[in-house]
């Protein structure tokens, strides 16, 4: 992704974020800085991480002053090793100052996530599974979030409500039943995917008497899900698994060898911790 496709909601969260720190000005650095002083900065990783974020920590910079000047060192989505440069900064010095904070934790949260989602597919290597994320993001940040998956080289699930069908748990209680609450979907969008939830093997099949796309299996043990898997295999519908669910790194590949399709991860976004990154004027 290039810094000038970034969208224009996406530019307009960071306006929001720059506006939260730095408010009607530095203060700081307006008292300490000469406004015509010009400085040369460099971000050091401080741990061996995915390098995710640049083209955002770029448009925070322009956000601030389009006279600063951003070098990659480092590609995108590229395994970055401790004490690596990553990138350099280079313009007036009050602006780098300025611009710091807001650019390094949007660039450190998204490397999380990146080094995170990347240790999940690192750990399912060899099996046919999709490593997806779910809707558990930092409100305002779901699509710097979700790219921050894909960079990672797991894949996204819908982006929000408006764009898939998914029928959980509490859309069936309010409904009734399964049947009753597919019933209702008389007016899905062509090519619309259409997913339910199930907690037990009669859910299953109760799930497959219907037209569905995937089926969820959500929080069961490893025998439940094989015996779900294999009850979905045998009809050769051609219906998607997915697993979700208190998925960890130390039981991902067991849930991938049960022969699902799709491993669903909250924790690639709701836990993902923030990647050690600083940025250092010379």
């Amino acid at each position: 992704m290039s810094k000038d496709r970034i969208p224009y909601f996406v530019v307009e969260a960071i306006k929001h974020a720059l506006n939260e720190d730095v408010g009607s000005g530095d203060i700081t650095t307006g008292l300490t800085i000469d406004p015509l002083s010009i400085s040369s900065a460099y971000a050091i990783a401080k741990e061996d991480l995915i390098l995710a974020g640049v083209p955002f920590f770029i448009k925070v910079f322009e956000l601030v002053d389009s006279s600063i000047s951003v070098f990659p060192i480092e590609q995108e989505g590229s395994l970055v090793k401790k004490g690596t440069d990553i990138l350099t900064v280079e313009g007036k010095t009050a602006s780098i100052l300025t611009g710091e904070r807001l650019a390094l934790n949007i660039v450190q949260r998204l490397s999380g996530i990146a080094t995170l989602t990347h240790r999940f597919k690192e750990a399912v290597t060899g099996l046919p599974v999709k490593i997806v994320d779910t809707r558990k993001t930092t409100p305002n940040m779901r699509y710097m979030e979700k790219y921050a998956v894909r960079i990672g080289g797991g894949a996204n699930h819908r982006f929000g409500l408006y764009d898939g069908v998914l029928i959980k748990d509490n859309h069936i209680k309010a409904a009734g039943s399964i049947a009753l609450a597919v019933s209702k979907l008389n007016a899905v969008p062509l090519l619309t995917k259409v997913e339910v939830e199930v907690g037990t093997l009669e859910d299953v099949k109760a799930a497959l008497d219907e037209k569905v796309d995937v089926i969820m299996l959500d929080n069961m043990s490893l025998d439940m899900m094989k015996e779900a898997v294999a009850l979905i295999r045998k009809t050769g519908k051609g219906v998607l698994v997915e697993a979700s669910g208190n998925v960890r790194l130390e039981n991902v590949r067991q849930i991938a060898e049960t022969g699902v399709d799709i491993i669903s991860i909250g924790y690639l976004t709701h836990s993902a911790v923030a990647a050690d990154i600083s940025l250092k004027i010379r």
